[in-house]
């Protein structure tokens, strides 16, 4: 009895090799041809997949697995927070603090060492953001109808620091939270407080950037170093440039931002206009900020909360 010939692996009748008989070579032949790349089918290609000419499939794929995920998962509507991967919670700060200072008695004439004295101390001091971070995600995880509403949701970039602390806080109070991390040369690790099934790895920062203000109601911005910059004035640019609908953008840690960047000299110098400086405002706390938010879009008439819901300022913590 003659074996069927495979062809990927499977077996079907028709599926026979030219007899030996007819030519001594045609297996040999056969095998050549199926062991070709080129016979690969596309998807289960991945030197295909990963080559130069795909990389608009590979964009739109980056883009659909996430959007399809948070459809299905009923998200309409998101308060975006960015700031720094670097501050981290008080306790976790005095302890790296407290690190330095022993090395310090150690080697007390070390430049190096007094400027990571310096930095340690002004971590201590920003530990603040991350309580007040996760604060703000309490009021946006405790707003609307509760909770399970996923009508509104907390989304950040996922990793560690201020990310981390607006995640926890949404987490806090038992409601959905997204994380919209990003695969790099040396890996983002997601914060534990994402949930799961809205926990998202990209390739390309264009489509992540893309879901950032594809709901986004709001933008919060704590705090950070360029990566903050980036999304901030990224942000900034398309609202200023009318490519992305106006949205309430607030910058948490008023005397921090206006010594980072000084915008009014940005005006007096003529390279942004006045009104440029209406498109953000400062903060100096969550309460402030989602205040802000939630006035801001009464005043535009879209509110983001309908009579009888929650605003997640009741319980005050």
């Amino acid at each position: 009895m003659k074996k069927r010939f495979p062809i990927n692996g499977t077996h079907l009748p028709w599926e026979k090799p030219k007899p030996k008989e007819e030519d001594p070579k045609s297996l040999e032949l056969v095998q050549k041809i199926m062991q070709s790349p080129t016979y690969k089918i596309a998807h289960e290609d991945p030197d295909f997949l990963n080559s130069y000419e795909t990389r608009g499939i590979r964009l739109e794929l980056d883009y659909l697995k996430a959007e399809l995920a948070m459809s299905n998962a009923g998200i309409k509507h998101t308060i975006v927070v960015f700031g720094s991967a670097r501050i981290r919670e008080y306790k976790t700060a005095m302890k790296n603090l407290k690190t330095v200072q022993k090395k310090l008695e150690k080697n007390p004439n070390s430049k190096e060492l007094l400027q990571e004295l310096y930095v340690a101390e002004r971590m201590v001091e920003k530990s603040i953001f991350y309580e007040d971070a996760r604060r703000f995600g309490r009021f946006v995880g405790r707003s609307g109808k509760g909770p399970d509403d996923a009508s509104i949701t907390l989304m950040t970039g996922g990793g560690p620091g201020i990310m981390e602390a607006a995640n926890r806080g949404a987490h806090d109070v038992g409601a959905k939270t997204i994380g919209l991390n990003i695969h790099l040369p040396h890996e983002q690790f997601p914060n534990p407080y994402i949930t799961p099934e809205l926990c998202f790895q990209f390739h390309y920062f264009a489509i992540r950037k893309l879901h950032f203000l594809n709901r986004a109601k709001a933008l919060v911005v704590y705090p950070g170093g360029f990566g903050t910059f980036d999304e901030l004035f990224e942000t900034l640019t398309l609202i200023q440039t009318k490519k992305n609908k106006p949205i309430p953008v607030v910058l948490v840690g008023k005397s921090y931002w206006r010594k980072a960047v000084d915008f009014d000299f940005l005006k007096d110098e003529g390279v942004i206009a006045p009104q440029d400086l209406e498109i953000f405002h400062f903060a100096d706390n969550a309460i402030e900020a989602w205040q802000h938010i939630l006035n801001w879009h009464e005043t535009y008439n879209t509110p983001l909360i309908k009579e009888g819901e929650r605003t997640g300022m009741e319980e005050n913590d």
